[in-house]
């Protein structure tokens, strides 16, 4: 689920629990050893290219180079003729798909570290940079994404200031402008401080901060995964966690240690039963707006 708006708020996350469920597992015939025995990164990748075109909303993929499969994440609401239709578009390198059934919707989550408003919905804030002596805080581009001017507070009477950079869908990031000299932005999430960026690792220990669910830990399960959410609306070289959470959380911090590392997108399951959480690198924002953690 993208952690997005609730009511007025598009509900933008991802939220996570994922049952695996394995299936086309085997790299059968036709396979095209890679060094771990599966299919070569020319086969994963126009198997990629294939389930882009399939176009299945509530799919998400990425390649596992532990075994040389494309993991391919369905959510409650692809059917088993859709999974009918990705294996068909595949074709001849339908072996190398390792389809994985996670439960609830992937969705888009709304709402961050420490919470922040819009006209009309709720996101979390990332993690808050600056350029020179201008300060900012990034968050998802979902929430950004049509969004003027924000607050620190539901009846919107304190103005943070407005957003200035948005990039959704493709990415998944945003940035907006702190104008108001009353409101406060240290570099922390929480109670950590946060001195630099690094990109995600699998089996990478993270925390994800929302202002919905708060904090949670987990690891980095994938890297560079492709998000379906539907509706045209698909973002790529997004990081994959074993990571819970659910609406409102959209925008908020992925971290380790004090380095940060991404932002909240979206998800699939909830923080009770757990799930699966997708994650803007945060690296690539950076660098995006020419500015830095402190």
């Amino acid at each position: 689920m993208r952690l997005k708006r609730t009511t007025p708020i598009r509900l933008a996350a991802l939220g996570a629990a994922i049952a695996a469920v394995a299936a086309f597992n085997a790299p059968a015939a036709g396979a095209t050893g890679s060094d771990q025995g599966g299919y070569s990164a020319a086969r994963l990748a126009a198997a990629g290219a294939s389930v882009l075109r399939a176009d299945v909303a509530g799919t998400a993929w990425h390649t596992d180079p532990a075994t040389g499969t494309l993991v391919v994440a369905a959510d409650s609401t692809v059917s088993p003729a859709d999974l009918a239709r990705i294996r068909r578009e595949a074709g001849a390198d339908a072996g190398a798909l390792r389809i994985e059934r996670v439960p609830g919707q992937l969705r888009r989550l709304l709402y961050g570290g420490d919470a922040v408003y819009a006209s009309s919905w709720r996101c979390s804030v990332g993690f808050n940079v600056r350029s020179g002596s201008t300060y900012y805080f990034l968050t998802a581009g979902h929430c950004t994404d049509g969004a003027g001017t924000w607050y620190t507070n539901s009846s919107r009477t304190t103005a943070i200031g407005p957003t200035t950079g948005s990039s959704f869908p493709v990415n998944d990031y945003g940035i907006v402008r702190y104008d108001n000299a009353n409101v406060t932005h240290p570099g922390t999430v929480g109670s950590q401080d946060i001195t630099g960026a690094v990109n995600a690792t699998v089996n990478m220990p993270v925390t994800r901060r929302g202002s919905t669910t708060g904090t949670h830990s987990g690891r980095v399960t994938g890297l560079n995964a492709t998000v379906n959410y539907g509706g045209g609306d698909v973002v790529y070289g997004m990081i994959r966690t074993n990571v819970c959470a659910e609406p409102g959380d959209s925008g908020g911090s992925l971290y380790s240690g004090s380095n940060a590392v991404g932002l909240t997108s979206g998800g699939s399951g909830n923080c009770t039963t757990g799930g699966t959480t997708f994650f803007q690198p945060v690296t690539e924002a950076l660098a995006a707006y020419g500015v830095s953690v402190y």
